[in-house]
């Protein structure tokens, strides 16, 4: 598992999480157009295409190369095992 926490940290790259979970298999262009247009976020494509890098480097996102573009995917695997590491439910709960 890469660092998933790190790689959610930034307020940007949650933006590129929620576009890919709302729409997969998207180019960077079409990325960084939902990104100005939902978000006002403005970042240049070499930007997004880092903060592609990082989500990539933790798992959150998955490329499909096809010709001379490369389509991005929401991959939840990585946060889901983080979030069965440290289980969300209140042991202390069900001893009440």
């Amino acid at each position: 598992m890469g660092d998933v926490f790190k790689a959610l940290a930034d307020p940007t790259r949650r933006a590129l999480l929620d576009e890919l979970q709302d729409r997969d298999e998207q180019t960077l262009f079409e990325l960084c157009a939902r990104l100005a247009t939902k978000h006002g976020l403005t970042p240049s494509r070499q930007a997004v295409g880092q903060h592609l890098d990082v989500l990539a480097a933790a798992g959150l996102v998955r490329r499909r190369r096809e010709g001379r573009y490369t389509f991005h995917s929401y991959e939840p695997r990585p946060l889901r095992e983080a979030l069965e590491r440290w289980r969300l439910d209140d042991p202390q709960e069900g001893s009440q």
